[in-house]
């Protein structure tokens, strides 16, 4: 194995199920990141694959728009309590994140109310003699738009307000390394965060939480582990620290102490989605895919539906071998989407295909979800332009299959002249 292998860090699909952790919990800043890193990771292989690099644009753009929905809801919370400044910075930063135009149409309409109503609580006020002068009790200063300041708050924003208001009291220096983290700049973050926590030593703080993820992203797993078991030991309620630690124990093929790790979480927390998740993931590692699998399945005896385990339980039936059963859980996930409105799952849609088309079959519908995916995922229209030519071939439409055919060759040397570029 190449030295560069064994100080990368994490894979792209590694820190790509990272993010999935954190979507299933709602930290959609956070999964951003993640995705972000991985796409990273993806682009810079020596043999990029362009299944992961397209899914993980989706994910990404995916948090983004669940971010933004985040802002408009919290921003609807500070208007029943005419807080309207901050409501409005929640709108304006979920604009400029955002592509949907009904979403971008509702963010619009809600400036709109906002204005209204800040232009209405001011001719009802006496004018402040004191306003725009500086408040000699606040620590710091208020943001510019556009600001550092600005863009810690937006980070913040995604956090429970307990994690906020904690972060906000750890300082510049912290600041500065928890913006550096979200940015990518993973040895300023180290450097910025070890001065923070030093700042900061003698008060509990989640401060360790943070540097421990600076360290694993620069590729440094050990000092992450030294960071958080203590962590864990002092905060045992922080779901994310028990993703983080999970990550260096599966890297390590340390199993047992992923496994006991899981069994010390809190009663409160062993059944929650996020550890769930975990305890399959670790179980898949390690080869104990039937352990895995009857969890999976425990769980929707017990809770009923859920997209994330549904997603885990395919994969396992793919790797027993259950293609089918995979199958048909990917079919389901589908059906589910299509009713509430809610937009497919790329990586969904296209395992569901991808079985359908190895289990022989060729029907319209296939060819259609195949068309779909092409224009949803142009870095593997080759592969699903071959896939339509051998469709239509089967079904003795010669002339659009080799339309296709001839597709799939022209998208394959674009592909190869942008690898080269």
């Amino acid at each position: 194995m190449s030295i560069f292998k064994i100080f990368s860090g994490p894979s792209a699909e590694k820190l790509e199920k990272r993010g999935d952790a954190l979507v299933a919990v709602g930290k959609w800043g956070q999964a951003k990141l993640e995705y972000e890193h991985a796409l990273i990771k993806a682009e810079k292989a020596p043999d990029p694959a362009i299944e992961i690099k397209a899914r993980l644009k989706k994910n990404i753009a995916a948090t983004m728009e669940a971010l933004a929905a985040e802002h408009l809801e919290n921003a609807d919370l500070l208007l029943e309590g005419a807080n309207f400044d901050e409501a409005r910075e929640l709108v304006t930063i979920a604009l400029g994140i955002t592509t949907d135009p009904r979403l971008k149409s509702e963010l619009e309409a809600r400036l709109g109310q906002i204005e209204e109503g800040r232009s209405n609580q001011l001719q009802m006020e006496e004018p402040d003699p004191f306003y725009g002068l500086a408040d000699d009790d606040d620590d710091m200063e208020e943001a510019e738009p556009g600001s550092e300041e600005e863009y810690f708050l937006a980070l913040l924003n995604t956090l429970p307000q307990e994690v906020q208001e904690a972060y906000l009291s750890y300082g510049n220096d912290f600041q500065a390394g928890y913006i550096a983290l979200n940015r990518g700049d993973f040895q300023s973050a180290v450097a910025l965060l070890t001065l923070a926590m030093e700042a900061n030593a003698g008060q509990e703080s989640f401060i360790p939480l943070e540097l421990a993820t600076a360290h694993l992203h620069a590729g440094d797993p050990d000092a992450a582990r030294s960071l958080l078991e203590p962590f864990l030991k002092a905060r045992p309620d922080v779901l994310p620290a028990y993703q983080l630690l999970c990550e260096i124990y599966w890297e390590k093929t340390e199993f047992g102490p992923a496994n006991a790790l899981l069994d010390s979480v809190p009663a409160e927390l062993k059944e929650s989605l996020a550890v769930i998740l975990l305890r399959g993931e670790t179980r898949t590692r390690a080869g104990e895919t039937e352990a895995a699998k009857a969890g999976y399945l425990d769980f929707f005896d017990t809770y009923g539906w859920n997209d994330h385990v549904a997603r885990a339980l395919a994969a396992v039936h793919e790797a027993l071998g259950e293609k089918e059963k995979g199958r048909t859980l990917y079919k389901e996930m589908m059906g589910r989407c299509t009713g509430c409105g809610a937009r497919i799952d790329p990586f969904v849609k296209h395992r569901y295909a991808e079985l359908t088309f190895e289990s022989g079959q060729t029907g319209t519908d296939l060819a259609e979800l195949y068309l779909s995916l092409a224009r949803e995922a142009p870095e593997q229209a080759a592969l699903y332009f071959d896939r339509l030519s051998r469709i239509y071939g089967a079904q003795g439409n010669t002339m659009d299959a080799e339309r296709f055919r001839s597709f799939a060759a022209r998208a394959a040397k674009e592909q190869a002249m942008e690898g080269t570029s």
